[in-house]
C-alpha cells in the first residue's frame, strides 16, 4: 500500500484515537446534553476518514494475497491472472490512500461552523455604502443558493439608501468555511449615478467573517457586560418601534460594542447580540493562538490581515480579480447576484492545494 508521510500518517493514528475518546463520551450518562450534537459531528466527520482506511488496508491485503499466490502459481495462466488481481487491488489501495492525503489535510476546526458576517462602508461616503448594500445582496443571493438561513443583527442604512454597516448571523453546512475567504477589503470602480462627467470613481467596503461560537467554548459573565437598551429607528431617525426593545451590549474587559435592533423583543435582540459578541471573543481568541503564525499565515489564502485589498469589482471592464490568486473574471453581474462560488471555489481549491503539497513534503 502507498505509504502516508509521517505527519498523515500521525493525524490518522490520532483519529483513529479520537474516534475511541468520542465513543466514550457518548457513553457517558454525566455527559453534558449540550454536547452530544458537537461529539456527534465530530464522530460522523471522522468515520469517512476511518472508513477509506480500513479500505486502503484491505485492498493492500488482498494484493498481497494474490502476489504471494501468484508467486506459488505453476500455471503461467493463473499466475498472470492472480498478478492482475495483485495490481487491481493495488490501484484500489493507492486510490484509497490518495483521498486520504486529502480528508488528513489540516482542517480549520472552525470549517463547518455557522458564520457573523460584518460589512462596513470604507472610503468613498455614499458611493462605498452604495457598495456595501451591493454586497449585502450578493451574500443573500449566495446564501441562498447555499440554502443557508440568513439572520439580520443590526443594520445602519445611508440617506441614500445605501448601508453603512450592517451584522448577519449565517446559517448553514460549512456556512464559515465558504464565507471565510471574504475577509478584507472589497474596492469597487464604477461610475456612481451622482457623477455628471461620467468619471470612474474608486471607493471600497470591508468585510469581517467570524466562526459563530458555542456558548460552551466562551465564557460570558454577567458583571462583565453594561446593558442599555433603546428603541429602535429606522433611516432619518424614524421610530420603528414604541418600546425599548434594542439592546446594545458592551463587553467592559475589551471594550467590545454589540447593537441589536432587528427584533422586537428585547429578549430576543439581546440574545443575538450576546451570540455575536461572543463570536468576536472567540475570534480575538484565535487571533491570540495564532499570534506566533501571523507572518505565515499573510501568505496563506483566505487568511491574509483584514486591512488588506482581497478583490476590486470593475464595472466599466464586467471585471471581477481577486489579487490573492490572481484570479480575473469578466462575470461581474452573476458574481453580484449571487453566483459567489465562481471565486469562492477556486479560492478553497488553491488552500487546498497549499495545504496538500505541504502534506506530501511532510513539512
Amino acid at each position: 500500500m502507498a505509504t502516508l508521510p509521517p505527519n498523515l500518517q500521525a493525524r490518522l493514528d490520532q483519529a483513529r484515537e479520537r474516534r475511541r475518546e468520542l465513543e466514550r463520551q457518548l457513553q457517558d450518562p454525566e455527559l453534558d446534553p449540550r454536547r452530544l450534537e458537537p461529539v456527534g459531528r465530530e464522530l460522523a466527520q471522522l468515520r469517512p476518514v476511518l472508513d477509506l482506511l480500513a479500505k486502503a488496508e484491505d485492498a493492500d491485503r488482498r494484493a498481497r494475497e494474490a502476489e504471494a499466490l501468484a508467486a506459488g502459481e505453476g500455471d503461467p495462466e493463473m499466475r498472470s491472472f492472480l498478478e492482475g488481481e495483485a495490481r487491481q487491488e493495488q490501484a484500489v489501495a493507492e486510490a484509497a490512500v490518495g483521498e486520504l492525503r486529502l480528508l488528513l489535510l489540516p482542517e480549520d476546526p472552525d470549517e463547518q461552523r455557522d458564520a457573523v458576517l460584518e460589512i462596513r462602508a470604507g472610503t468613498g461616503g455614499e458611493e462605498a455604502a452604495l457598495f456595501a448594500a451591493d454586497l449585502l445582496r450578493m451574500y443573500l443571493r449566495y446564501a441562498e443558493r447555499q440554502r443557508w438561513k440568513v439572520e439580520m443583527i443590526d443594520s445602519s442604512p445611508s440617506e441614500a439608501g445605501g448601508l453603512k454597516e450592517v451584522v448577519l448571523e449565517v446559517h448553514g453546512r460549512a456556512a464559515y468555511g465558504h464565507l471565510q475567504f471574504e475577509s478584507g477589503v472589497h474596492r469597487v470602480q464604477r461610475v456612481p449615478q451622482t457623477e455628471s462627467q461620467g468619471r470612474v470613481h474608486t471607493s471600497a467596503a470591508s468585510v469581517v467573517v467570524l466562526p459563530e461560537a458555542e456558548e460552551l467554548e466562551v465564557e460570558i459573565r454577567d458583571e462583565d457586560l453594561k446593558v442599555d437598551v433603546f428603541r429602535s429607528t429606522g433611516p432619518g431617525g424614524q421610530s420603528v418601534n414604541t418600546t425599548d426593545s434594542a439592546v446594545r451590549i458592551t463587553h467592559l474587559p475589551t471594550g467590545l460594542v454589540v447593537t441589536c435592533q432587528d427584533e422586537k423583543s428585547q429578549h430576543k435582540n439581546r440574545a443575538k447580540a450576546l451570540r455575536v459578541l461572543r463570536s468576536r471573543l472567540y475570534d480575538r481568541m484565535r487571533a491570540e493562538k495564532d499570534r506566533e503564525l501571523r507572518e505565515t499565515r499573510l501568505s496563506m489564502v483566505g487568511h491574509g490581515d483584514r486591512s488588506e485589498k482581497i478583490r476590486t469589482y470593475n464595472f466599466r471592464e464586467n471585471r471581477v480579480t481577486d489579487h490573492r490568486i490572481d484570479l480575473t473574471l469578466y462575470q461581474l453581474p452573476r458574481i453580484l447576484d449571487g453566483e459567489l462560488e465562481l471565486v469562492v471555489d477556486p479560492l478553497r481549491q488553491a488552500d487546498q492545494a497549499r495545504l496538500l503539497a505541504g502534506a506530501n513534503s511532510g513539512s
